[in-house]
């Protein structure tokens, strides 16, 4: 179909969630590129919102989520399903998690982190342990629930009222963290690293801190990993930057390489607080969508990607920050984990260079008027971030 002709359906028939889109629509991906309905080559560096971290189309993700399609996509969680099973063993034997449960997206999977964290303290005869404390400017997901908990109110405001038991803390103060606790709190609630409001890292001492706390008052730690989990910081777990183990955590985004997938992942003591009938899903752990984490499990291993993430995150930041100190003083910092990477600039002119790198074949985001958000594929090499980098100084250029 022709663009002009998508956009009009779109228009008619669509929910307008979105707004007016950026004008182009994909039919074809293979590794950072992407092409165009119009037949124009991209270069992505935004993966979908860090989904497509393996790249598109890669060989072996393809190979084995083919074969699955072709003998089994779905069926009841009623019954046992292999590749379930292996995935579920694949993330425990890779990470501090002692059990698993799949849903379908990262709100699901932060949903069932926020049940299974007050069904456990029911179950301990603390009924009123209920409240959970998240940061400012986090973001958890758009049910309602989730809406609650994350941090940003222009998000929730128009649905109020919200669910109950969330009060938020700015990221690193700790003082307000430990001033935010009374007898009903049940958990804490943090991302790593805050992606949606601009790559915001805990700091190291801070989240040691956090960790202390939650032993000391008997109180959970959940990490909320959806898109620093599977490689993106340069590890393959964001908690595994800070050498500290949640109780709880919950992936999804590159988890399913594009295909949708949520994950929650947690330790045995607090996993048991479930019981059979308590939490479920119809589509959540499908044979699919398993075969996918599995297909990515694997790509990570073997191509090494959390190590190149690591690698060129450092390789990006280095010299963005060499531009910045030399001859383009409009770039006032950049934060990164590994190739979660946010460019901040002292003129509000961030989307108007999103839109310039846009019209030079290049995918990014930008975060209000002042910070340029980047999530590359993970398979990215050294020649590809330096060509980013050229065309990002031409955008600029052209900008002021």
């Amino acid at each position: 179909m022709l663009l002009n002709e998508i956009q009009d359906y779109d228009k008619k028939y669509y929910m307008n969630t979105f707004g007016n889109r950026i004008p182009v629509a994909f039919s074809k991906g293979q590794g950072i590129h992407l092409w165009s309905t119009d037949g124009e080559k991209y270069t992505d560096f935004f993966s979908g919102i860090a989904v497509n971290s393996i790249g598109h189309s890669h060989a072996t993700f393809v190979d084995m989520v083919s074969k699955q399609v072709s003998n089994l996509i779905h069926c009841s969680n009623l019954y046992y399903i292999e590749s379930q099973a292996l995935l579920a063993k694949e993330l425990v034997q890779s990470s501090c998690a002692d059990k698993i449960f799949f849903a379908n997206s990262g709100a699901e999977a932060n949903e069932g982190a926020i049940k299974l964290a007050r069904v456990f303290f029911k179950k301990l005869g603390f009924p009123d342990k209920y409240e959970i404390i998240t940061l400012q400017n986090s973001f958890h997901g758009r049910t309602i629930t989730t809406l609650s908990a994350t941090g940003q109110e222009k998000y929730g405001k128009p649905f109020e009222p919200l669910t109950k038991g969330f009060k938020k803390v700015p990221i690193n103060d700790f003082i307000a963290l430990k001033a935010a606790i009374t007898e009903n709190t049940c958990a804490i609630m943090l991302e790593p690293v805050q992606g949606e409001s601009g790559v915001y890292p805990c700091d190291l001492e801070y989240l040691k801190n956090v960790k202390k706390l939650c032993d000391e008052k008997n109180l959970l730690l959940i990490f909320d990993e959806v898109q620093t989990g599977i490689g993106r910081t340069g590890k393959l777990f964001g908690y595994q930057r800070y050498n500290i183990e949640p109780d709880i955590f919950t992936l999804a985004k590159a988890l399913g390489g594009g295909i949708p997938i949520g994950a929650v992942c947690a330790k045995d003591h607090v996993a048991g607080a479930f019981a059979p009938g308590e939490h479920g899903s119809t589509f959540g752990g499908n044979p699919l969508a398993c075969t996918a984490g599995l297909a990515v499990m694997k790509i990570m291993r073997d191509e090494r990607l959390p190590e190149n993430a690591a690698k060129l995150g450092e390789y990006i930041k280095f010299k963005l920050e060499a531009l910045a100190s030399s001859s383009y003083p409009v770039i006032s910092e950049i934060r990164a984990a590994g190739l979660m990477i946010a460019i901040e600039l002292n003129k509000p002119i961030a989307s108007i260079v999103k839109t310039k790198m846009f019209e030079k074949k290049y995918l990014i985001a930008n975060i209000g008027d002042n910070i340029l958000r980047i999530l590359p594929p993970l398979i990215i090499t050294q020649t590809d971030a330096d060509e980013f980098i050229t065309t990002l100084k031409s955008a600029i250029d052209e900008v002021l």
